[in-house]
């Protein structure tokens, strides 16, 4: 590789499979844990990123030392950080309280510098980076769970008396508990023989201690106006 602005096929494909490599192990990661965006999503990702690389600095060789041409290698690397943001938006939801999928768009925007990376020649940083991402999604959960939000989500379903106001309540029990109210919803359900009105209430909840759950739901069923709780 005497001329900076050739590459040969042996390196060109050496670049392409390095980049489908690391991004893959990122992917598998994601994979197993059954998020949107796993192994194919981000292996392509970093394979179209190394490509683009390879283009923005190789693809337009016979142009240098034209009248008129400057070279920038960097322009077309630049449109590939802007168009990952598309993709990384799709993985993110917002489902009531909670946003999910965060992290699964901050891996494919690490995945796409990845392939940048390795298009431009940058192996070791590349390979590095991966590591270290993989240490982030795989070591740091493991650290999260155990010492920062050692917190579970829970399936509240609650039958209520139509006629009483029970959610106010019951939501100030759960703030007392310390408890984070992340999703929730009203069904009314077919009256009884009585012809007494009942709602189904579902919350999702998450306790910032297991050892609450039960007495959480010991105390939701003592309100006036409960019927019943059943916990998930």
């Amino acid at each position: 590789m005497n001329n900076p602005w050739v590459l040969d096929n042996w390196h060109l494909m050496m670049r392409l499979l390095l980049s489908v490599l690391l991004g893959g192990v990122i992917g598998f990661e994601r994979e197993r844990k059954n998020h949107a965006a796993g192994l194919r999503t981000h292996t392509l990702v970093s394979l179209g990123s190394c490509l683009i690389m390879i283009l923005s600095i190789y693809g337009f060789s016979e142009f240098v030392g034209q009248p008129g041409v400057q070279r920038d290698p960097a322009r077309l690397a630049a449109q590939a950080i802007t168009g990952i943001g598309f993709l990384g938006a799709g993985t993110i939801l917002f489902t009531g309280k909670a946003i999910t999928g965060l992290t699964t768009a901050a891996s494919l925007w690490v995945v796409m510098a990845i392939g940048l990376a390795v298009g431009a020649g940058f192996y070791v940083p590349a390979a590095a980076t991966s590591l270290l991402t993989l240490f982030v999604l795989w070591g740091l959960n493991i650290l999260e769970k155990r010492y920062v939000n050692n917190l579970k989500e829970h399936l509240f379903t609650v039958t209520l008396d139509g006629n009483m106001p029970v959610t106010e309540r019951i939501e100030e029990l759960l703030r007392q508990k310390e408890a984070k109210l992340l999703k929730i919803r009203l069904d009314e359900l077919e009256r009884d023989g009585d012809g007494a009105a009942r709602i189904r209430l579902l919350m999702n909840v998450r306790l910032s201690r297991e050892e609450q759950l039960l007495s959480v739901a010991e105390q939701i069923r003592k309100l006036e106006g409960v019927r019943s709780v059943a916990v998930e």
